[in-house]
């Protein structure tokens, strides 16, 4: 009998598991504890991996629990673990050397250790559970070293980590070309995008500014051609780096996708997801049959949500995002488990104003039916449009604006560094960091403005052009205007500014 320790992931949280080997009766191998196919397979792939690193295989019956049982179990992160377990219980490594300790790795036939996804939040749950060490294949050990208080072996091999364990000196082995560290530390595709190679579009960029200094979802309409795709690209380079929680957060999100950048075992910048107009509604969401993975929409927590062409996205795919937009997060429920992943983006559309696209251009001419333009304008939901505070015209522009200077990334970052600095020490204590994220009861009793500084978005309810929940947006997006210019409190003036951005006319 013998026993170590293995993780297992629902959703971003992972959870410790007993992995106890008992051996003795009739030659067999039997697996139980909820495991899916994958982890099924593992029978084959650690047999092999043990017998190719020249260590005897039990010639009698070997039984693997996973427990807890009732906890469904998926990957092929466990086999180390198993295989750890069935040569402790074979007396070929001391049992006293499992404890304290996780392991985490896929096998080859060979015996050498593939990497895993999902190494960060599972090493994080053997921390939290008291566990002290970790096995982990050694091009995830960057990855898990992250996380503080847990000393981390990274191997490359079955030998090795049986060598770690025995505590006999640790056999050479060679390097995966896949996982050599000299291919590392490629700069990302847009670290070099600047705000200055936009031309003109002064209205639209105050519009990006405010929803980067804010945290406030975006709506860009114009042509094509416009520079829409352009800013909304952009944006990211306005926003602050990622604190160090953030960056864990966001890092582990990226770990259990499998999409983790190589040679940046720490995610410091607000990520960017563009999923295509064709994709699936599991693709933004998350999901899969039994264990769901993250999505387009965890994949942007903490950075930007970019949804090109909006309107020619399935209107599942568009309603599904009302629930992450308002609590932050989406939650997944199969019948094996519910997952629940972070989804706190900032949101940012980008429309043409009818099918052809030149609706209201004075260049080009409009080949559109009214009736056509009006159902393409529906075809984002009223539900949708409520909850994106800013709604900005993006015009072609002039030959007049190509040749005008324009401000670079950093300078237009600086000013909302400001801001959100102003943002979290007013909101210093509470569970919110940027004015987008306020709730609309702590809205009108702790920030509450004077009626006659709100009376332009109370005079649009009467109209009929705003809803309630619309104005506690206006009133958000005053406030982060005020920060922008430095101001306390908003005034009456930014909030007919926020109102006018509300309704999608010029700044």
């Amino acid at each position: 009998m013998a026993r170590c320790h293995g993780v297992a992931l629902v959703g971003g949280r992972g959870t410790v598991v007993d992995i106890e080997v008992h051996i003795g009766g009739m030659p067999g191998f039997s697996l139980v504890g909820l495991p899916d196919a994958s982890l099924h397979e593992s029978r084959d792939r650690v047999r092999a991996a043990i017998m190719s690193s020249r260590e005897p295989w039990p010639l009698q019956r070997i039984t693997v629990s996973l427990s807890p049982a009732a906890l469904p179990k998926r990957g092929s992160h466990f086999d180390l673990g198993v295989a750890v377990a069935i040569l402790a219980a074979a007396e070929e490594v001391s049992p006293a050397a499992l404890d304290g300790m996780a392991f985490l790795g896929e096998l080859a036939l060979d015996g050498r250790l593939r990497p895993v996804r999902g190494v960060l939040p599972a090493v994080l749950a053997a921390e939290r559970a008291g566990l002290s060490r970790a096995v982990v294949p050694e091009a995830n050990a960057a990855e898990a070293r992250l996380i503080p208080g847990i000393r981390v072996f990274g191997a490359r091999s079955l030998r090795q980590v049986l060598a770690f364990l025995r505590g006999t000196e640790i056999p050479d082995e060679p390097l995966d070309e896949v996982d050599d560290p000299a291919d590392v530390l490629a700069p990302a595709a847009d670290d070099d995008l600047d705000l200055a190679d936009v031309a003109g579009q002064a209205e639209a960029k105050r519009a990006v500014e405010i929803a980067a200094a804010g945290h406030h979802h975006l709506l860009l309409t114009g042509p094509p051609g416009s520079g829409k795709t352009m800013l909304a690209r952009r944006l990211p380079s306005l926003l602050p780096d990622l604190s160090p929680d953030e960056s864990l957060e966001v890092t582990a999100i990226h770990s259990i996708a499998g999409v983790l950048p190589p040679g940046r075992p720490l995610i410091v910048r607000p990520p960017f997801a563009d999923p295509h107009h064709t994709s699936s509604l599991v693709s933004i969401v998350g999901g899969g049959s039994r264990m769901p993975r993250p999505g387009a929409a965890s994949l942007a927590h903490r950075g930007v949500l970019f949804l090109d062409e909006a309107p020619e996205f399935p209107p599942r795919v568009l309603d599904s995002l009302r629930q992450p937009l308002e609590s932050g997060t989406l939650t997944l429920a199969r019948s094996d488990a519910t997952s629940v992943f972070p989804a706190r983006f900032l949101l940012v559309l980008a429309q043409n104003p009818c099918p052809c696209g030149n609706f209201g251009s004075t260049v080009h001419e409009c080949t559109c039916r009214p009736d056509a333009v009006r159902r393409y304008g529906q075809r984002l939901s009223g539900p949708v449009r409520d909850r994106v505070d800013i709604r900005v015209a993006v015009d072609a522009p002039t030959m007049a604006e190509l040749d005008a200077a324009a401000e670079p990334s950093k300078v237009v970052a600086d000013r909302v560094a400001e801001a959100r600095a102003r943002q979290e020490q007013r909101l210093h204590g509470t569970p919110w960091q940027c004015n987008g994220e306020l709730p609309g009861p702590f809205l009108r009793r702790e920030l509450r403005l004077p009626a006659d500084v709100t009376a332009p978005a109370f005079g649009a309810v009467r109209e009929g052009s705003l809803t309630l929940r619309g104005v506690d947006r206006v009133v958000r997006v005053a406030w982060t205007v005020a920060d922008l210019a430095g101001r306390d409190r908003p005034t009456a003036a930014d909030v007919r500014t926020a109102l006018r951005l509300r309704l999608g006319e010029d700044v």
